[in-house]
């Protein structure tokens, strides 16, 4: 948790991303950039195909429904969608 509010707070730079999954759910991630340069995510929320919302961050890491993703992210090899800034909050938001 620390080393996710570190990042948080710390980062000048934040990109955001949507992903569709397997199952018809929509992805929209807001990651940011550390010193290795590296992508690494600091909020993620989930619409489900059936409108369920699941959010995750450094406050709420995980529940029975998944969580907040550790793995750095690549939109070179990942198949990720840059939006607007605007656009993951709305939908953090609703």
């Amino acid at each position: 948790m620390a080393y996710y509010r570190t990042l948080d707070e710390g980062a000048t730079l934040r990109r955001h991303f949507r992903h569709a999954d397997e199952e018809d759910g929509l992805w929209h991630i807001e990651a940011v950039i550390p010193g290795r340069g590296e992508l690494v995510v600091v909020e993620q929320v989930e619409l489900t195909s059936a409108s369920h919302l699941h959010r995750y961050s450094r406050e709420h890491l995980e529940d029975e429904h998944g969580g907040l993703t550790d793995q750095a992210v690549d939109p070179e090899k990942d198949p990720l969608e840059p939006i607007p800034a605007g656009e993951f909050h709305q939908v953090w938001n609703r």
